[in-house]
């Protein structure tokens, strides 16, 4: 796990995660762009209109029904291939990834702009997320353990965090940044 961190600098609070992959951008690109691999990794389905990243092209963000009965949309806000894509995710939030060569692989930077209450939860469900983006294997109620460390950073912060909702609480530990 690498360690999330929380930025207030903004009109919004933002979780920032960072990992090293060993591809160069132009591999991971494909991973955060290529609706294949990205159920690989990511914690639904991203359709893209027209199959086509470009600014402004709608996305619909549907989740495994036995996941959560919900579909998210959002609007494709930059793209600049293969060095950062940035998209809304639902209505509250933004999803700006940034690809940075870092030797032979390349360093991912991901921030999610959102509600403060969602700050804590989000971190850890990125987290697993990015651990599956990386290949590493997933750990056992890593989700609640991270969720217990990020709400105990973030809460001095910006206050409480929400965790998932009481009636999806037996599937916190799958990887979903809302803990679906």
């Amino acid at each position: 796990m690498t360690q999330a961190s929380l930025d207030t600098s903004g009109t919004r609070p933002a979780v920032r995660l960072e990992r090293h992959l060993p591809d160069p951008p132009a591999v991971v690109w494909q991973a955060i762009t290529d609706r294949a691999q990205l159920k690989a990794w990511f914690p639904c389905d991203v359709i893209v209109e027209g199959d086509r990243w470009a600014v402004g092209a709608s996305i619909s963000f549907p989740f495994p029904p036995e996941v959560v009965d919900m579909t998210l949309t959002g609007t494709v806000l930059a793209v600049d291939e293969p060095a950062l894509l940035s998209y809304t995710w639902g209505e509250d939030e933004v999803l700006t990834f940034e690809l940075f060569p870092d030797g032979e692989g390349t360093r991912l930077v991901l921030t999610d702009q959102l509600r403060g209450s969602w700050a804590a939860r989000n971190a850890a469900g990125w987290d697993d997320c990015l651990d599956r983006l990386a290949g590493l294997p997933a750990q056992p109620d890593a989700w609640r353990r991270r969720f217990a460390a990020y709400s105990a950073a973030f809460e001095p912060e910006i206050g409480p965090q929400e965790g998932p909702p009481a009636d999806r609480l037996s599937r916190a530990d799958r990887p979903n940044p809302g803990g679906a």
